[in-house]
């Protein structure tokens, strides 16, 4: 029995042994109360990123509103995973709620049970608000929060997808139109690049584990889509792989600036705000400092399109977060609360509205006042919708992501600096295939 059921039932049984007034006192204590947990402490460990930073500006909205103290910290990402990884190894995790990057995560956490399910708190009326509305996620979202096993172990909280961002300036300069397919990309890429003037036609991943994304990407154009088959067999050596490989070699060493074989998404960003690329290629949740007018040449001349359509297919990559419940937490009712709180209507459209990223809810999308009064032009939010329409998974749901990324990606950084794709997807394939097949052994 969870400590939050058994806590319930011993009040009750208290209440029914007391006098009439408790037991009239107990009966109203069923019902939702924000104050319930009153004066108690929840711990928080959150990735680093416009989201958390926009949830820690507002938490005095929730620690007005419960009596519960929050110690929130933001961790940037590659720490953040390592350190909660090995928190929960140890059995005694520092953090009552947690934010899980369900592209990387979501495989490991599910299998060691690490996160508690929600779904029966989800449904007890005497824990979740009225105006909780789990309907409003999206199925997406929600499928994205579930695990094999049926078990919800993180609420949703942030999709995001994978847009192409464009310089409207360079292209009105050349009469280029905004490309539907990625080999109308390349062309106009190339047409825009000139380094006499530091100008180039696409900025992208270069970077080792970071690229891999850039080139599932192209990789979802095609007839297979998928890097991994359902029965756990790699398809990262394909000829549809290689195409994307081909691809993702053409943009980066014909059109994208010296030195993006570093790259990462923030320096990606850094050369499209000084108005130094045509193209770029990334998460909706990098959009923000692009129409900051004290910090981007470009802010008023960005243009927001769904990535270009592949040969066979048209999606764009999805990534999500979602925010858990340490099992081993003795808190799990505050920290509900704070999840609650954390992904209600109200920071879901702060989340759009600031350019932090697309919300797992679906209202702030019908919110036409707030959308009118964003900073953002519409074409954002329009893009945004049918990048929804068009969203798959990125990378694989398995356990070593990291590995994955680390070995496909050496693959991309050497086909930047002129390696065969075929042959770098082959020897990259070869060199994973076992240690995936360890992984699914649980050895």
């Amino acid at each position: 029995m969870s400590e939050i059921t058994r806590r319930t039932t011993l009040r009750v049984a208290a209440g029914l042994l007391a006098a009439p007034a408790l037991v009239e006192r107990v009966g109203a204590q069923q019902a939702f109360d924000w104050k319930r947990f009153k004066g108690e402490k929840v711990e928080a460990s959150l990735t680093a990123n416009p989201r958390s930073a926009l949830l820690l500006r507002h938490q005095p909205e929730f620690e007005e509103l419960t009596g519960i103290k929050v110690g929130a910290e933001q961790i940037p990402e590659q720490q953040h995973r390592q350190k909660f990884v090995i928190e929960f190894a140890s059995g005694r995790p520092s953090f009552d709620v947690v934010g899980i990057s369900l592209h990387v995560n979501k495989r490991q956490v599910g299998r060691a049970k690490w996160c508690t399910d929600l779904r029966p708190m989800i449904q007890d009326a005497t824990l979740t608000a009225p105006d909780f509305d789990f309907g409003d996620f999206g199925k997406g979202a929600v499928a994205y929060s579930t695990q094999a096993d049926g078990r919800m172990d993180t609420l949703p909280e942030f999709t995001d997808y994978f847009i192409l961002y464009y310089n409207k300036d360079l292209l009105a300069a050349k009469n280029i139109a905004v490309p539907k397919t990625f080999e109308e990309l390349y062309t106009a890429a190339k047409a825009l690049t000139d380094p006499s003037k530091q100008q180039y036609g696409f900025v992208g991943r270069g970077l080792r584990n970071a690229n891999v994304v850039l080139w599932s990407s192209f990789l979802l154009g095609t007839q297979q889509q998928d890097t991994v088959s359902p029965d756990m067999k790699l398809l990262t050596d394909t000829p549809d792989a290689v195409w994307a490989g081909q691809m993702y070699q053409k943009l980066m060493r014909d059109c994208a600036p010296p030195g993006s074989i570093g790259f990462n998404w923030n320096e990606c960003q850094t050369t499209f705000m000084q108005g130094r690329a045509a193209f770029w290629i990334d998460g909706v949740g990098f959009a923000a400092p692009l129409e900051d007018k004290a910090r981007s040449r470009v802010a008023g001349k960005v243009g927001y399109a769904v990535v270009p359509a592949g040969p066979a297919h048209h999606n764009c990559c999805l990534f999500g977060t979602g925010l858990g419940i340490s099992e081993q937490s003795s808190r799990k009712g505050p920290a509900w609360y704070y999840v609650q709180w954390a992904v209600n209507k109200t920071n879901q459209l702060r989340f759009l509205t600031s350019g932090a990223g697309a919300p797992a809810r679906s209202s702030p999308f019908r919110n036409e006042e707030a959308i009118k009064e964003s900073r953002f032009p519409r074409e954002f939010f329009e893009t945004l919708v049918e990048s929804a329409r068009i969203a798959r998974p990125g990378l694989p749901e398995i356990v070593p992501v990291t590995e994955f990324r680390d070995t496909i990606g050496a693959a991309l950084t050497n086909m930047v600096g002129g390696a065969d794709p075929a042959a770098e997807l082959k020897r990259a394939t070869e060199a994973f295939r076992p240690v995936l097949e360890q992984s699914e052994r649980g050895t």
